[in-house]
């Protein structure tokens, strides 16, 4: 077989031993055992929009659902592959998303009937596997900051480092291409796929959140460097598969997305609650709305949803807040901090927690296809080698 070369040019045997194929299937397998808790909920939940939902929706009006209420659906046709999410900080009625690899360095800015309002392009920027993405304010000058996270990697490795592109937001909705910083990153003990992206609102501090059977959260230096790379720090486990990834405005909670449902955190460990999420083809993206009192989330596709989930009632204690310091400075082995014996606050334990609430019988068929799956193409493999 051809040995297939890695992005700085060097050979990389992993790439091609018969199961590196089977990376890039698990969203695919996860997709296929994520529908069933929806398709056993109502068979109109099959589709990605129900059919009352998308009736109201035609009729120009949201439709309530346990799960949330539809707030509207992409128009723009180029929209196809929304893979982040982020509501403008200083725009009433604005949201930020932008397609998943394949697109251009650009995103949209999408008004709350769906359609776009301007197109921006990052000046010198290679959309390589963007993601990600976050909003934040300047402290300094109150005015608006949008990040991008290039860091998709479904070989886990076949990039020596990721970058997350820094963007003054707009200050007009005028389609306009922008000028951005870079900063690269690489991860403490080894390379890792990734799809969440968030920023603390009151420390500017960046957070990665893997996407893994095991995941993590890892958290970037407090002054990021654009003359060399960055270093990445666990600072503690996130659910499996986890898609996306966002900070409350006021910094008291962080919520981490999974194709499944939504976790609700005050700090890395430490488990608010879990949350019902509408079903979707693919879930990609969360973010909170900027009052902070509920979530938007969306799916990939064309035309695809944006849902307003409520959060629920005394789910976030202003007075809980953890910095990223007090995180980082947890010892290992306590809630926060460790990958085992930290208690959530629902009263499940990391298993419970990494787990991202599903059942495990859920996860043994999951693992069960995927073994299937290595085991057929291994077979392949190994007779086209022969």
């Amino acid at each position: 077989m051809r040995r297939k070369k890695r992005a700085d040019g060097t050979a990389d045997r992993r790439l091609i031993r018969p199961v590196a194929p089977v990376l890039a299937l698990l969203p695919v397998l996860a997709l296929s055992v994520g529908a069933l808790p929806a398709a056993a909920r109502s068979a109109s939940h099959t589709a990605t929009v129900p059919p009352a939902v998308a009736k109201a929706a035609a009729a120009g009006r949201p439709a309530a659902r346990d799960e949330g209420q539809l707030l509207f659906t992409f128009k723009d046709p180029r929209i196809d592959e929304s893979s982040g999410l982020a509501v403008s900080p200083t725009h009433d009625g604005i949201v930020y998303t932008h397609n998943d690899s394949g697109d251009s360095a650009r995103f949209f800015a999408v008004g709350m009937d769906g359609k776009t309002r301007a197109t921006f392009r990052l000046a010198g920027v290679t959309a390589r596997d963007w993601e990600a993405m976050a909003a934040s304010v300047d402290p300094a000058t109150g005015k608006g900051v949008l990040w991008f996270a290039d860091i998709g990697d479904n070989f886990d490795g076949a990039w020596p480092d990721v970058s997350v592109y820094k963007v003054a937001e707009p200050a007009t909705m005028r389609s306009a291409t922008l000028q951005a910083t870079r900063y690269r990153f690489r991860y403490e003990g080894g390379a890792r796929n990734a799809e969440g992206m968030m920023i603390h609102p009151k420390t500017g501090r960046l957070y990665i959140v893997s996407k893994e059977f095991s995941g993590s959260i890892f958290i970037a230096p407090k002054v990021l460097r654009t003359d060399r790379v960055n270093l990445l720090k666990r600072v503690g486990p996130a659910p499996i598969m986890a898609t996306d990834a966002a900070y409350a405005p006021d910094g008291s909670s962080f919520v981490i997305r999974t194709y499944f449902s939504a976790s609700l955190y005050r700090a890395p460990g430490d488990l608010i609650t879990r949350l019902t999420m509408p079903p979707l083809k693919q879930a990609e993206s969360i973010a909170y709305t900027r009052d902070g009192k509920a979530l938007l989330t969306g799916s990939e596709g064309v035309k695809s949803p944006v849902y307003r989930v409520p959060l629920p009632a005394g789910a976030v204690s202003p007075s809980a807040s953890a910095t990223p310091a007090e995180a980082v400075d947890t010892p290992a082995g306590t809630a926060g901090a460790g990958d085992k014996g930290a208690v959530t606050a629902s009263g499940g334990g990391p298993g419970n927690d990494d787990g991202g609430g599903i059942p495990f019988s859920m996860v043994a068929l999951w693992v069960g296809t995927a073994v299937g799956a290595i085991g057929i193409i291994a077979a392949i493999a190994y007779r086209t080698a022969r």
